[in-house]
């Protein structure tokens, strides 16, 4: 090891790498993804509220219990890659060498093509983050398992690590005493400070301990990197599976939520527990199955909306009831060539109930409330082209009017209705947010049985009644979906007749997969001031023309 120093300052100089690192070792993190306060209070929060973020934990730290820190590192990390609008990784250098594993396993995900468009659903969005966390989960335990030995390998550098700076600090201690001992009266002399031989012998040999000790880090290190750069490739893989599916889930789990109407706004203000048990709602019961249609059906009227005429003087801006022949539409002057049909269109011209084009500088029509009625008989439980049912599709048309009740400020009520005796009311007013849970309710019930007309008619006629007994609204809408027709007694047509005279309110049939019912002498027609039938249920623009005239 070369000539032993004589002088304390000669062995200072031999002493002065340990006596450095001993005096400031690197800073090592145990995680990889930069974060401030906020952000581990964040997750701290967010683990606590969602159990089965602590239940993946758990399972982890079982399985790999030796390391068990490591894992719930790991969460963080993944947590907070996906969480932080700009997030950055540490260097590799800066890391602890028993954290490597988890930098190769996030630097992974980060570096994914798909990890973008992860991050457009998760970033700044908690449960987004934690979900993510939580679909990746199988591919975590796959990295795991299969990086077991670049982890051993990582723990012995670790351990070596150690055992180095204790050697570092074994030296500066050794060399300490040396210089209390040369300090004593009887070692001072004028050719310098000499420590006694024993004290020299001390450092010496600490600093080649230390020496011995900095090669067996060094080996170690070299034989961790070695066997994570092995191992990297399948980290990499699985890493990139992970992000696809995750991405895949989180987008799938934001159109679900756009597709019942549940804006960011309203998720962001939503308690975790509450998000979580929605989405658990939306993903496991048979609603899953009429998101995509209630989508397009939302997009359509949507569609619809924009394009309704700007109200100018002298445009048209709907379709309102009267008796003006100069503004009575197509299909009612179609009636006058249909000679079966002209006693209807004169009753109805007589009555003041003609379907006309309204134009601004008239009442607007449509102030009242938009009452959808649904029949929830067994027959529409029957599935259509497309394998819609036609449950599903009048329901998705109902949420889609409640839309519109929403856009023109006007309350809305759902009515489900099938046997005379079971009948069931769902009220959204206007001056109060749509509660989804209600909303979802009202998708979810379905009565069975048989139908009738009169119940849910009166029901909705006396709903309209005390709308224009309490704020003096009238002209409500009132939508009839239904795929059966059944009769009705001639006392309460009269009352029926009576009531849509005096409130102004207008009725639309919709016969779901059942042409017979919107012929011309069904007791629907009957009802009804405009009758379609829709026998695609696949196609959502056949009720376009509802959203331009409601």
């Amino acid at each position: 090891m070369g000539e032993t120093p004589g002088t304390l300052d000669e062995l200072a100089r031999r002493a002065g790498k340990w006596l450095s690192l001993s005096a400031a070792p690197p800073e090592r993190h145990t995680t990889a993804v930069i974060a401030d306060r906020f952000d581990r209070i964040t997750w701290r929060d967010t683990y606590e509220q969602s159990a089965a973020l602590r239940e993946l934990a758990e399972e982890l730290n079982e399985r790999h219990e030796h390391t068990r820190h490591h894992t719930t590192d790991l969460l963080t990390d993944v947590f907070l890659a996906a969480y932080k609008v700009n997030p950055r990784l540490r260097e590799r250098p800066e890391m602890d060498p028993s954290r490597l594993v988890n930098h190769q396993v996030v630097t992974s995900l980060v570096e994914s093509p798909a990890f973008a468009e992860l991050r457009r659903e998760t970033a700044g969005d908690p449960y987004a983050a934690a979900m993510a966390v939580l679909a990746q989960a199988t591919a975590l335990r796959r990295m795991l398992e299969a990086t077991r030995g670049a982890q051993d390998k990582a723990e012995q550098a670790k351990q070596s690590q150690r055992n180095a700076e204790r050697a570092a600090t074994a030296v500066t201690e050794a060399l300490q005493q040396a210089a209390e001992k040369t300090a004593e009266p009887d070692r001072a002399d004028e050719d310098g400070a000499v420590p006694p031989p024993a004290a020299t012998d001390a450092v010496q040999q600490t600093i080649e301990a230390a020496e011995v000790s900095e090669a067996a880090a060094q080996r170690a290190a070299q034989a961790a990197a070695q066997a994570l750069a092995a191992a990297a490739p399948g980290i990499r893989i699985a890493a990139r599976n992970a992000v696809s599916k995750a991405a895949e889930g989180a987008r799938a789990e934001a159109a679900l939520m756009r597709a019942w109407g549940v804006g960011p706004g309203e998720l962001e203000r939503m308690p975790f527990g509450q998000r979580a048990r929605l989405a658990e709602r939306l993903r496991t019961s048979r609603l899953a199955e009429w998101a995509e249609l209630i989508g397009r059906f939302r997009q359509m009227a949507d569609g619809e909306r924009a394009r309704k005429v700007e109200n100018a003087t002298g445009e048209l801006v709907g379709v309102t009831l009267g008796n003006d022949l100069s503004r009575v539409i197509p299909s009612e002057l179609a009636n006058l060539g249909l000679p079966a049909l002209r006693a209807v269109f004169a009753a109805r011209y007589a009555a003041g109930e003609l379907m006309l084009y309204d134009s601004q500088g008239e009442q607007t029509t449509g102030r009242g409330a938009i009452i959808a009625c649904v029949d929830t008989s067994h027959s529409m439980y029957e599935a259509g082209p497309g394998g819609i049912t036609r449950e599903a599709w009048a329901k998705a048309c109902a949420l889609a009017l409640l839309d519109q009740a929403r856009h023109a400020r006007r309350d809305f009520v759902g009515i489900l209705f099938s046997a005379a005796d079971k009948l069931k009311v769902f009220r959204f007013p206007a001056d109060r947010p749509a509660d989804v849970a209600h909303v979802l309710d009202f998708a979810e019930t379905f009565l069975g049985g048989g139908t009738s007309y009169q119940r849910p008619l009166s029901a909705a006629g006396g709903l309209l009644e005390e709308e224009f007994n309490d704020a003096a609204r009238m002209r409500g809408d009132i939508v009839m979906l239904t795929d059966d027709d059944c009769g009705v007694t001639e006392e309460w047509m009269r009352g029926w007749n009576d009531a849509k005279h005096r409130l102004g309110f207008r009725v639309f049939g919709v016969a779901i997969g059942a042409p017979r019912v919107a012929e011309t002498d069904s007791v629907l027609d009957a009802l009804c001031d405009n009758l379609r039938a829709i026998e695609d249920l696949t196609d959502v623009h056949a009720a376009a023309d509802l959203f331009r005239v409601i």
